[in-house]
């Protein structure tokens, strides 16, 4: 498990300090692709890194707090707009790095412009192992809803997941 921890996280650093952008001659398709590539390896190395961390971890305020410090500095892709956020798998927000209005809110019954239910699929998919679901979101820092695309992961040893997303503009 180590190993596989240590292997991510050069993976990061590896994503982290390669810039990519439009300007180096990437296509629109290239660049949702090295997103995404960003996307997964960050979120699965902050699912295994706070599963291992709140094993032994027997208060779930203690849990709650210490998600809530691991996520909130975090920023990523070349113009910091990535960012985590945490759910209860009953779709209760436990924490989000960028909006912390939404801290302790239920969201199983908000939904889209378009209609869906988007704390549900995500707690769908990270449930299921976890994975992509495309919806809409006010992007921190803008006004109306902007297309994303929403990457989950289980946290281990817990019954939250994280996730983040790659807006698609």
């Amino acid at each position: 498990m180590k190993n596989q921890v240590i292997g991510i996280l050069l993976l990061m650093v590896l994503l982290g300090t390669t810039s990519c952008n439009k300007d180096e001659g990437l296509t629109s398709e290239e660049l949702l692709e090295w997103n995404k590539k960003i996307a997964e390896a960050y979120v699965h190395s902050y699912a295994v890194s706070i599963g291992e961390a709140v094993e032994d971890m027997a208060d779930e305020t203690t849990i709650i707090n210490y998600i809530r410090r691991a996520i909130d500095p975090i920023s990523f892709y070349p113009d910091s707009s990535g960012y985590f956020y945490v759910y209860d798998f009953e779709c209760v927000n436990i924490a989000h790095a960028r909006q912390k209005d939404l801290e302790g809110q239920n969201l199983y019954d908000y939904t889209d412009t378009r209609g869906k239910y988007v704390i549900r699929e995500l707690s769908a998919k990270a449930q299921s192992g976890g994975g992509y679901v495309e919806f809409y979101w006010i992007k921190p820092g803008d006004s109306g809803e902007k297309r994303k695309l929403g990457y989950v992961e289980p946290i281990p040893n817990t019954s939250y997941f994280i996730g983040t997303g790659v807006y698609l503009e």
